[in-house]
Order: structure tokens, then C-alpha cells, then sequence
């Protein structure tokens, strides 16, 4: 069983008929997942015979494993993918931009890591995004941050959990320049005790040459006196 059904094997899904015609490239990924999967509770037994016009992807709540499938491009009528509150690790795919009527992502409690990607800036239906209570990491997009007109803005709800993602909406990140003052404090303070050590150094070896002079000059001296 390959990722997808690591993905789907266990998990209810749910698609959103409308009587449409089907989209050619909608049924040939579904009819390619529903192959490659072990379906136990025979929830994808009617796939192939449906047809699709703003279909959902819920998969949320099953604990489901690995990465998040970027062959979800090809769901190109896709409008509500929610995968949350699984155990889904790696990246978020950049493949998603290309499901231009996604109007919900929603990704919040796994664990995926690595950067947001920029283009899912481009989803301009996007009105609900959550990747919040991952292991993100890196700016949040200005596609995303900086969204203007009738674009949907998130907040940083959308965000949060995330201890190594930063930029608008989330708060400055104060221990993030704590740890640099306390670099910089450290280096400044290496750099002072080296030159303390080195002064030192210098003072010794000064006294130690100004004493040998000393015992020189008294050496002749007595010679001096003698002759």
C-alpha cells in the first residue's frame, strides 16, 4: 500500500455530488487512488460511477501516517481538503496551487515541517486556511500575510503552534532575539576576556624584561666599582 493509502485506507471520505459532468482528470486520480488503496470498510467501492463538481476531502480525525499526497493536483475541482488533526509529517505540497477552486485547506494538528509554500498565495477562492500546531518552519508568505481587496485574510490562529514558522500575522519572535543578544553578550564577552588575558601577558613580559635590565645595569655597576 503506497502513501495514499496510508492516507485513505482507514479514513471516511466524503465527496459533495452535484449532477455535472464529470471531470476527466478528477476521475482519473480518483480511479488511480481507489486502485492503489486497501479499502476494508468499502468506502470508495462507488468512486469511478459518481460524478464531481466541488468535491471535499475530509479526512480528518483518523491518525493517519506520512506525507501528504501531491498527486491531490489532479483533484483539479477540489474545493475543501481537510486533512487535520492526523499525524501527517512532511512538507505541505506546492502541488495544491494547482487546485485552483480550493476554497478550505485545512491541515492544523500534524506534523508537518519545512516552509509554507508561497504559492498557495495564489489560491484566490482560498477563504479558510489553517496549518496551526505543526513543526513549520521559515517566513509566513507575504501571498498569504499580505493578502489585499477581496481576498480572504488569516490571522495568526492560522499560524500559531508553529515554534520555528515567523513573520505577520504572529508576534515578533522575542526569544529569537533574546538568543541572538545572548550570542552577541557571549562573543563581546570572549572578545574582553581575551584582550584582558592578552594585556596581561604583555604586563608580565614587560615587568619580567624591565627586571633583567635592572639586573644588568646592577651587574655593571659592581664591575665598575671593582675596577
Amino acid at each position: 500500500m503506497g502513501v495514499c493509502g496510508h492516507l485513505v485506507a482507514a479514513a471516511a471520505l466524503l465527496f459533495l455530488a452535484v449532477v455535472a459532468a464529470a471531470d476527466p482528470n478528477d476521475e482519473r486520480c480518483l480511479t488511480h487512488l481507489s486502485e492503489s488503496l486497501e479499502d476494508p470498510l468499502k468506502n470508495l467501492q462507488n468512486w469511478t460511477k459518481a460524478t464531481f463538481a466541488n468535491p471535499a476531502l475530509d479526512l480528518s480525525s483518523n491518525s493517519l501516517t506520512g506525507p501528504i499526497p501531491p498527486d491531490l493536483q489532479y483533484l483539479v475541482n477540489l474545493a475543501v481538503l481537510n486533512l487535520s488533526s492526523n499525524r501527517l509529517s512532511g512538507p505541505i505540497p506546492q502541488q495544491l496551487a494547482l487546485c485552483a477552486y480550493l476554497n478550505v485547506i485545512d491541515l492544523h494538528d500534524n506534523q508537518l515541517s519545512g516552509p509554507i509554500p508561497q504559492q498557495l498565495g495564489l489560491l484566490v477562492r482560498l477563504s479558510v486556511f489553517d496549518v496551526s500546531n505543526n513543526k513549520l518552519s521559515g517566513p509566513i508568505p507575504a501571498s498569504l500575510s499580505n493578502r489585499s481587496g477581496n481576498l480572504a485574510r488569516f490571522n495568526a490562529s492560522s499560524y500559531q503552534g508553529n515554534k520555528d514558522l515567523y513573520g505577520y500575522p504572529l508576534p515578533p519572535m522575542k526569544s529569537r532575539g533574546l538568543s541572538i543578544l545572548v550570542i552577541v553578550g557571549i562573543g563581546l564577552g570572549s572578545g574582553l576576556v581575551s584582550l584582558v588575558l592578552s594585556f596581561s601577558a604583555v604586563c608580565i613580559w614587560l615587568r619580567i624584561t624591565e627586571q633583567k635590565l635592572e639586573n644588568e645595569e646592577g651587574s655593571s655597576c659592581l664591575i665598575i666599582e671593582r675596577l
